[in-house]
């Protein structure tokens, strides 16, 4: 069998689609010819090898293509959102835009679901939401995650895309930027020299992963790095790179490997340097565990809205891993010693908004101080140049403010 009009392919489409996302539900996977025949024939469609590569090729356009806002897959782009309303929003650099594009309430779910199918995970009535990390399939880059809710959670569908970049930006890129100046950008080689290990803060789109994979690219080529994310957005310019990833459970409820696993595991993978792309969960215990033992050089992003709110973000996610603050508090002084806070202007510009050290108040708990902002230096700058030098990594001299360099 072949198909001989337009009209007989999406025939055939719309009688095996909705097999064929129950059955990439239940086993995630590439949409290739061994699985389009199982589920045809399943429909009790029977093809020729022709028909059978074209039926194949219609069905990766209907399961992970974009359709209305392939256009927008740009480079730059970070996000696309379509409101209830049917309106697409784009964010290319300079904070989010209106386009010309309108997706209806149909189109809408349909595009929601699709997308949600490629990553395994259900979109429906019984379950209206869906948080998921997207295969590099088609257009799509990879690291894409997906957010979409169904009414009734809202009034119609809406999406929510989050695309990483695909450059691996260094630091002299960021400064000429504007997101670091000539004194930070000496303050964090320094930091990738002494081995200190650092949390970057920031807001959703402040930049941290920016900063993050930058940094890393610093790190001397004999040293190992053991990368684990949710979804791999780090791609530093590193010869020595291992990086894990997290998987989610399927349709089912089982199968599920976070993030608190592969630090355990990557412990075993003789690493130099541990990095976790984002702390959000029980897996702040096994990372503060891990740079308490003897491995130096770690890093990890957090959401948090300044420095000053590091120590309650800490405790919330200790907290979810059964650590009180003493505990919390105790072995994050002990692993982590500096913060970097990024921060997102209206504007859109982003820049490193403050630099500070992380340590134990006079009742014992987790505190920041500040050492360094865009302004000038903070009460801990002098902390922090110590710190530093006693890891071997002084500041260069003519990049400390005045009356503050190095003698």
């Amino acid at each position: 069998m072949v198909f001989r009009t337009v009209a007989a392919e999406r025939a055939a489409v719309a009688e095996v689609l909705p097999a064929l996302r129950l059955d990439l539900v239940a086993s995630p996977g590439q949409i290739d010819v061994p699985r389009v025949r199982r589920v045809s024939r399943q429909a009790g469609m029977v093809l020729g090898a022709q028909g059978l590569m074209r039926l194949t090729v219609l069905l990766r356009e209907a399961v992970f293509g974009l359709g209305d806002l392939e256009p927008l897959l740009a480079p730059g782009v970070s996000d696309i959102n379509v409101n209830p309303d049917g309106s697409v929003w784009v964010d290319d650099g300079e904070g989010l835009r209106r386009t010309d594009i309108r997706l209806s309430a149909v189109a809408a779910r349909e595009l929601a679901v699709r997308l949600a199918t490629s990553a395994g995970r259900r979109l429906d009535d019984e379950l209206p939401y869906v948080d998921a990390h997207l295969p590099a399939r088609l257009a799509l880059p990879a690291g894409a995650r997906l957010h979409a809710t169904l009414p009734p959670l809202s009034e119609a569908p809406t999406i929510s895309l989050r695309l990483p970049s695909g450059t691996a930006f260094t630091l002299r890129d960021l400064e000429r930027a504007g997101t670091l100046s000539a004194l930070s950008t000496g303050l964090c080689r320094a930091i990738i020299a002494s081995g200190v290990s650092f949390l970057i803060s920031g807001g959703t789109g402040s930049g941290k992963t920016t900063l993050l994979t930058a940094l890393l690219g610093l790190v001397p080529a004999r040293e190992r790095l053991v990368l684990i994310e949710d979804a791999r957005e780090l791609q530093p310019d590193h010869p020595h790179v291992v990086s894990l990833q997290a998987r989610h459970a399927n349709a089912e409820g089982s199968g599920e490997i976070g993030l608190e696993v592969l630090v355990r595991q990557a412990l075993r993978m003789r690493p130099d340097r541990i990095v976790v792309g984002e702390c959000r969960g029980r897996e702040v215990r096994e990372l503060l565990q891990a740079l308490n033992t003897g491995h130096d050089g770690g890093a990890a992003t957090v959401h948090a809205n300044s420095c000053g709110d590091v120590p309650a973000r800490l405790e919330a996610l200790g907290a979810l891993s059964g650590l009180d603050r003493a505990a919390l508090a105790a072995q994050a002084a002990a692993a982590l010693r500096l913060v970097l806070h990024m921060r997102r202007d209206g504007s859109g510009r982003r820049y490193l908004a403050e630099a500070a050290v992380l340590r134990r108040d006079t009742d014992g708990y987790l505190a920041v101080s500040s050492a360094l902002t865009p302004e000038g230096v903070g009460p801990a700058w002098g902390e922090l140049r110590g710190l530093l030098g006693k890891h071997g990594a002084l500041l260069p001299a003519a990049l400390a403010p005045a009356g503050r360099g190095e003698e």
